[in-house]
């Protein structure tokens, strides 16, 4: 009788174990180069899940292991991971409607103010619906201040000296820039240092916690300080049939966490990253390039009406309700 008593306690410790082991979620995220301030917000929102969940849900978050930044939405979209970070501009036709984020001086004064116009979009039924095709839900975005130039050799002392330069630029900085005369060139973040260094580009659009991360600066001769020419929107999406099979509380553990790790983010970003920026172009002897008043407001007037426009025609076409999106943005850039 001891004998069988025994193994039936046994037994129901085992089902306890496996009932545990069951009620554990682990997701995989798909994030690229390594960690930095532009990564701050999942490294934090990973933290506050498996807090609220006692670590029965928690997110595993790998650098390059799993997908590489151009492959990330793809891989969302079969399932391969279960949350993944991309940028816009790194395939504008496969998320054509949040590449409104990314069109040059929109006037996005900071980044709260980004993270609410890129909430805007994100919660449109526009977005939501483009993202469906890939099986992804829009997150939280990562939000970043406006980006500006690094490069080698003779520094552009006025806007007319980028006529002809090779300049890593994606997405509406890129368009930006080819209204200067720059010659755009898409490279990977993880390969532009090796560009830079080797002459397939003479210069760099990055905002400043990238040119520390991707080390940009340290082959720099000059830094534009105020050319501010756009940024580029890049989102965390998560699979969307992963979300749905989360349990109410682990849902609600994620969903009810973002708000605070962007915070984190934008404070982290205000704080340490641009506190750190100033002393890291001084200690490298980088020069400082400003351009007058004329010169930008010439630059804004050549350049923000006829992308906006372009896009405007272009997304239309592809069946998108372009002007309420662009006019979304507009309208919650000029509320505050």
């Amino acid at each position: 009788m001891k004998l069988n008593l025994l193994k039936v306690t046994t037994i129901a410790a085992f089902g306890f174990a496996l009932a545990g082991e069951a009620a554990a979620e682990e997701w995989n995220v798909s994030l690229w180069g390594k960690r930095r301030a532009f990564t701050e917000h999942v490294e934090r929102l990973a933290e506050l899940v498996a807090e609220k969940t006692n670590g029965e849900f928690t997110l595993n978050i790998s650098y390059g292991g799993l997908s590489k930044n151009k492959e990330n939405l793809d891989g969302i979209s079969i399932g391969a991971f279960e949350m993944a970070q991309f940028c816009a501009g790194y395939h504008a036709d496969k998320n054509p409607s949040i590449t409104v984020l990314e069109l040059p001086f929109l006037g996005v004064q900071d980044l709260n103010q980004e993270v609410e116009v890129s909430m805007a979009v994100y919660h449109s039924q526009a977005a939501i619906d483009d993202l469906a095709r890939w099986n992804a839900t829009l997150l939280m975005p990562s939000p970043l201040p406006q980006y500006n130039i690094a490069g080698k050799g003779e520094a552009p002392r006025t806007l007319e000296d980028f006529k002809g330069m090779a300049v890593r630029a994606t997405g509406g900085v890129g368009r930006a820039m080819a209204a200067l005369g720059a010659v755009p060139t898409s490279v990977t973040a993880t390969e532009v240092r090796q560009a830079l260094d080797s002459g397939v580009v003479t210069a760099v659009a990055f905002a400043p916690h990238a040119h520390m991360a991707y080390g940009t600066i340290e082959g720099a001769d000059w830094w534009t300080t105020n050319l501010n020419p756009g940024t580029v929107n890049c989102p965390v999406v998560v699979n969307t049939d992963a979300l749905n099979a989360l349990s109410d509380a682990n849902r609600e553990a994620l969903l009810g966490s973002v708000d605070e790790a962007l915070a984190y983010y934008v404070d982290n970003y205000n704080t340490k990253t641009m506190a750190a920026w100033g002393p890291a172009l001084d200690e490298r002897g980088i020069e400082r390039i400003t351009y007058t008043d004329e010169e930008l407001a010439a630059f804004r007037e050549a350049v923000a009406g006829p992308a906006a426009a372009a896009w405007i025609e272009e997304n239309t076409a592809r069946g998108l309700p372009a002007q309420e999106l662009y006019d979304l943005v507009i309208s919650t850039i000029n509320q505050d």
